[in-house]
């Protein structure tokens, strides 16, 4: 079938691994064209393969580096590879560590199979999803701390609609979910990222959130 996404799974335990691998590649949007069980093991598989992945779905605590350590190597090699993490950890402080490290989104590890191909299939959109429980970690991290305006210089300050925008992804909206609430399309939301990394001197969402996370320190 043409068009399907080419999709990576890091996993550890075999059992969850075989799961994901035979439900997803039994699914017409995905092409599963590589399955590892650390970071180490998909940089040995990854310079055979003949299709390099856009989708990785990884866990975090895996042999050797970690999903967390393993995502900016990851990012480098593929940079237009969107990752999504799966884990068992809820804290906010782990999000945001996989979050500025450069992951599209993060799921626990007991979201539905039905539910983790409707949140790859909205990573390869441009959204950033997360589990509820995680979501309301977050939120709630976010809750204790007074809301942050970020500035750009004197000379290029964020228009009205940009700071919407930065606020909204502060808060954990998908592009998505951003464009619906704002009345604008997900091209528009994108585009006003980009002048939004611009005007800041940063290069993806990850850098943002970490640039908010300072300012709230």
């Amino acid at each position: 079938m043409q068009n399907r996404l080419p999709l990576a799974i890091i996993e550890d335990q075999s059992a969850i691994r075989e799961m994901l691998r035979q439900y997803l590649s039994a699914q017409p949007e995905f092409e599963c064209v590589l399955t590892a069980n650390s970071i180490e093991d998909f940089f040995r598989q990854l310079p055979a393969l003949g299709t390099r992945p856009a989708l990785v779905l990884s866990d975090i605590g895996l042999p050797g580096r970690s999903g967390i350590e393993g995502l900016p190597l990851i990012l480098t090699e593929l940079p237009e590879a969107q990752v999504l993490m799966l884990s068992v950890f809820t804290d906010a402080a782990r999000v945001f560590e996989a979050i500025c490290a450069g992951a599209a989104g993060y799921l626990l590890k007991n979201t539905p199979l039905p539910v983790i191909k409707a949140q790859l299939l909205e990573v390869a959109a441009g959204g950033s999803p997360m589990s509820p429980a995680v979501a309301r970690h977050v939120l709630q991290a976010f809750r204790r701390q007074p809301p942050v305006a970020v500035a750009a210089s004197a000379e290029e300050r964020l228009t009205p609609r940009e700071q919407d925008i930065v606020t909204a992804v502060e808060e954990g909206l998908s592009y998505k979910l951003i464009a619906d609430a704002l009345g604008i399309t997900l091209d528009t939301v994108k585009n006003h990222l980009r002048a939004v990394y611009r005007k800041l001197h940063i290069n993806s969402k990850g850098e943002l959130l970490a640039l908010a996370l300072k300012r709230r320190g």
